[in-house]
């Protein structure tokens, strides 16, 4: 029996080529092939979204229209597919009382205005939302064959714990399309909050190997062991303690010492799990272990594609809240006591060789878990422009670019900046929120941390700024031409792009911190005229800002 992504590759192929055939073939022939096709498909997914997949890949409409007619008079060994809630019949009205005696022409014509009807965000997202449980299912065999090797690993040295809550992981993951990365906490067996913490220097932090990049040095900091601490026992042993002189503390456990122990744990583990037979060959790849880097890299396999772990050491500190500048209290657009309620208790990782830093990395997914609660389409520009990004910002076969989480600290932003249910009713307008955000942080090459603003996620990045700017730009000026799969390398057409006047307005922020605000924001989104707000308040703000905004650009002129 077929694989069922192998069944759904063949199924749309056939499809794609009875199309292909219906416009070159006069007469009942190729009907007669399409219904033939459709009478007993191999997967129901397919034709439950053929609409959308065929005109998202280039198919003509008309054919498309043909294929959903002629199903419809046709074909009664399909009509149970189309529940009630399948979302297409809402876009077009019952054809059971068409005859069948009509013209292939009157057919298409009855149906061509309302085809104009289906969005092409809507369709180039129903398509993302259809994968989003196939991406579950890899997770989830990934997942086991990792914790297999973790529980060996707790078994050799129970100081590293299995964490079997990856709630949070697998939403992250499904929500990505276009990155098959997990970052994966292996928590420590201790209590964070007996260790005493001591904030590490600007010499300090440059010691070391493998520094991270663009963290405050104020991030940065010690874990030491008490004198009379009770219960670390086990963390004063040479493999993970460095012993010092001081009055408070034995000495600090040391992030590379515990990744270096970790990695030869994983090692021995894996090598065990295969002895057993607990893992079979292919399942498991340690080749990047051997890289020097904060964090230890597992290619696991799901059976149909790799997936990579990144297994990080964690020290959880449940009794301290993690520390956020004064501004970061403003909560704008999330449900009152989000963020106190995310930045409750803090993780500890790596950041040198000697020294852990604050991890914002749980707080940021678990206020993306909270949107997903919220009415609108916050989540939904995310996915869009997540698939956007993969298809046509990065440089083609290069994983350069920007990355998920980018797009995930632009979605945050826009929702404090756009506080009202009203701005995220359509799908279109939610995207372009996100889009001014990212177009006005490529042109001051600077996007702040949204828990820490005054992190630049963009600084020490290997990241052509200027031409991501163009291709955002261009998407934001003719959507249309990009909300298409490729199958094949697309041609990058020099097209004339729309200047609009916003690429001086753009420059505003870093040069005054105050236009980073909404008022800002809806001024960009009524030069893409996709600004459909009401609230008189907003309006009058967002006037105001213009005049501002153009005697700021005129005197810098």
């Amino acid at each position: 029996m077929l694989d069922d992504n192998l069944a759904q590759y063949f199924w749309v192929c056939w499809v794609g080529a009875a199309l292909s055939y219906v416009s070159a073939s006069p007469g009942w022939m190729g009907p007669w092939l399409l219904y033939q096709i459709v009478s007993e498909p191999p997967k129901q997914w397919v034709f439950q979204n053929h609409l959308a997949l065929f005109q998202l890949f280039g198919r003509e409409t008309q054919s498309v229209l043909c294929l959903w007619n002629f199903t419809q008079l046709a074909a009664p060994p399909t009509r149970h597919l189309l529940q009630p809630s399948h979302p297409f019949p809402s876009y077009f009205p019952d054809v059971s009382r068409c005859h069948l005696h009509h013209s292939r022409r009157s057919l298409d014509n009855s149906f061509l205005a309302m085809a104009v009807k289906v969005s092409h965000w809507h369709n180039y997202l129903r398509v993302i939302l259809s994968r989003e449980d196939q991406r579950m299912e890899h997770f989830q065999r990934a997942e086991n064959i990792l914790l297999t090797v973790l529980e060996e690993v707790n078994a050799i040295d129970p100081r590293f714990l299995v964490d079997y809550s990856r709630n949070l992981e697998a939403f992250e993951f499904a929500l990505c399309s276009s990155e098959d990365e997990v970052t994966v906490e292996v928590p420590l067996w201790l209590n964070g909050d007996d260790l005493l913490m001591k904030e590490g220097s600007g010499h300090w932090s440059q010691s070391g190997r493998g520094t991270s990049r663009h963290y405050p040095v104020s991030d940065f900091c010690y874990l030491g062991v008490p004198k009379e601490g009770a219960g670390l026992e086990n963390w004063t042993s040479k493999d993970v303690f460095s012993t010092a002189d001081s009055a408070e503390c034995s000495g600090y456990i040391v992030p590379g010492k515990v990744l270096r122990l970790l990695r030869e744990l994983i090692v021995a583990a894996i090598v065990h799990c295969k002895h057993q037979f607990l893992i079979q060959p292919g399942d498991l790849s340690a080749e990047r272990l051997k890289e020097e880097s904060m964090q230890l890299p597992l290619l696991v396999s799901s059976g149909w594609k790799i997936i990579q772990f990144n297994l990080i050491p964690v020290v959880k500190r449940t009794q301290a809240n993690l520390k956020l500048s004064s501004s970061r209290w403003r909560e704008r657009g999330f449900p009152e006591g989000s963020l106190s309620r995310v930045t409750q208790g803090v993780d500890f990782i790596p950041a040198t060789y000697h020294h852990w830093r604050y991890s914002t990395n749980r707080p940021v997914v678990r206020l993306l878990h909270i949107m997903g609660t919220m009415e609108g389409h916050r989540l939904d520009s995310l996915r869009l422009l997540d698939q956007v990004n993969s298809e046509d910002w990065r440089e083609e076969g290069k994983k350069r670019g920007l990355s998920f989480k980018h797009l995930e600290m632009v979605l945050l932003w826009a929702t404090e900046l756009f506080p009202s249910p009203e701005d995220w009713e359509e799908l279109e307008g939610s995207i372009y929120r996100l889009l001014v955000i990212l177009l006005c942080s490529l042109a001051t090459k600077n996007l702040p941390h949204f828990l820490r603003p005054e992190e630049n996620l963009f600084q020490e990045e290997d990241l052509d700024l200027t031409t991501l700017y163009h291709k955002v730009e261009g998407f934001a000026s003719t959507p249309q031409r990009f909300l298409k799969f490729h199958f094949t390398p697309m041609g990058h057409n020099n097209l004339q792009q729309k200047d609009m006047g916003i690429q001086a307005l753009l420059q505003l922020p870093a040069k005054n911190s105050s236009y980073w605000d909404t008022a800002f924001f809806d001024v960009l989104l009524s030069k893409f005229q996709v600004y459909r707000i009401q609230d008189k308040q907003r309006l009058s703000a967002m006037s105001n800002t213009l005049l501002k905004a153009k005697k700021a650009v005129h005197d810098q002129s």
